[in-house]
């Protein structure tokens, strides 16, 4: 357990730099952008003696088509996929089998009953998460879809899918914004497991390292629909 945890932690902290700084660098970016923007309107607004009209807000330009917010319906499809769909059941797979190397717990034992708890475990907490992340989206009026790039290039795309999982679309034209609901959903999920169906040594400190790594984990998810299937989008 203790060589998994490090393991872990050591990967998780190389995720997690590499994510915050591609995310800082967007978001100054987009300030600085922001900022030339306005002073390039003012200059306009001076120097000519017809009022002109302000630009309307445009879709993100990273989206691989133009912005249309998904029906209920997009949104309830997308949410099965997520919950039961293939990448919920092999994510559950990989990281039982992880847990299932390092005997974590241990409580749980080895063998097939052991790796099914682990399994059931893994596919417990991504479902309480998928739900948390959903129905939190749905109260702040968030898009967290994911979306395609319409960039090329290996390094610009892997930009926007580390971004793409601490952010969501909000407004009529789909601008991008920090998303509450990215943050919470992963901490949902595993102080449920804490709480619910782990054994009873763990508490709040374990959700929260658990919480951390699912955080990371979601960010590989982003690559994958990146770069493979994203999920039903009709």
């Amino acid at each position: 357990m203790g060589c998994g945890i490090n393991i872990k932690k050591t990967s998780g902290t190389v995720f997690l730099s590499l994510a915050m700084a591609v995310l800082g660098s967007a978001m100054a970016q987009s300030q600085t952008a922001a900022v030339d923007s306005s002073s390039s309107s003012s200059s306009s607004t001076s120097s000519s003696s017809t009022v002109v009209s302000p630009p309307l807000r445009t879709a993100d330009p990273s989206s691989d088509l133009a912005y249309r917010r998904p029906s209920h319906k997009t949104m309830f499809r997308n949410y099965v996929f997520d919950t039961v769909g293939p990448y919920a059941i092999m994510g559950a797979a990989l990281n039982g089998g992880i847990d299932q190397v390092n005997d974590s717990p241990p409580e749980w034992r080895l063998g097939a009953a052991g790796y099914g708890r682990r399994f059931a475990n893994n596919f417990g907490i991504a479902a309480v998460s998928t739900s948390t992340r959903y129905a939190l989206a749905q109260a702040l009026r968030e898009d967290t879809l994911y979306y395609r790039c319409a960039c090329t290039g290996l390094f610009p795309r892997l930009k926007h899918a580390l971004i793409s999982n601490f952010t969501a679309r909000r407004g009529a034209d789909g601008h991008r914004a920090l998303s509450p609901s990215a943050f919470v959903a992963p901490y949902a999920g595993n102080m449920a497991a804490v709480y619910v169906w782990y054994p009873g040594r763990f508490n709040y400190k374990d959700g929260f390292r658990m919480g951390n790594y699912s955080l990371l984990e979601g960010t590989l998810g982003s690559i994958v629909r990146e770069f493979f299937y994203r999920g039903p989008r009709l």
